[in-house]
């Protein structure tokens, strides 16, 4: 568990740097010669509306499931591996919504469109810190 644990906060960390560089990068890359159209915004809002509730349903089927096994039994191998692939799975969907901002960003989208991208990312994928799972007392 803890070399699962320590492997999970090191993606974390480096893909919350990685949205650190994609805001970088969205602010020297040149946007595109003519401004994005409003309908890419509203295509990657509702997308990205879309991401978010996916990242739940992930983090429900997979994440909260496992920890309740690996809270009754630490040494399930597979209930570790569902654990390690959902928090994998969620990272992956926070980065894309930051990848949105910068997609968008690079197309002429301004800066302000692309900032909520980058936040919701940014935050999300802090928000949903690996946390060993622990068991509570029966009643």
């Amino acid at each position: 568990m803890a070399r699962v644990m320590r492997t999970l906060r090191a993606v974390q960390w480096m893909l919350l740097a990685s949205i650190v560089l994609s805001v970088i990068a969205g602010r020297t890359i040149a946007p595109g010669a003519r401004p994005a159209t409003p309908a890419l915004s509203y295509l990657f809002s509702t997308i990205a509306v879309a991401i978010v509730g996916v990242v739940f349903v992930v983090r429900r089927s997979l994440v909260v499931r496992a920890a309740e096994s690996l809270a009754q039994r630490p040494d399930d191998a597979v209930s570790l591996r569902h654990w390690q692939t959902g928090h994998i799975a969620t990272y992956a969907l926070c980065e894309m919504l930051a990848l949105f901002g910068l997609a968008l960003r690079v197309v002429g989208g301004k800066p302000q469109q692309s900032l909520l991208f980058y936040i919701g990312g940014f935050v999300l994928l802090l928000f949903f810190r690996p946390r060993a799972p622990v068991s509570t007392p029966s009643t």
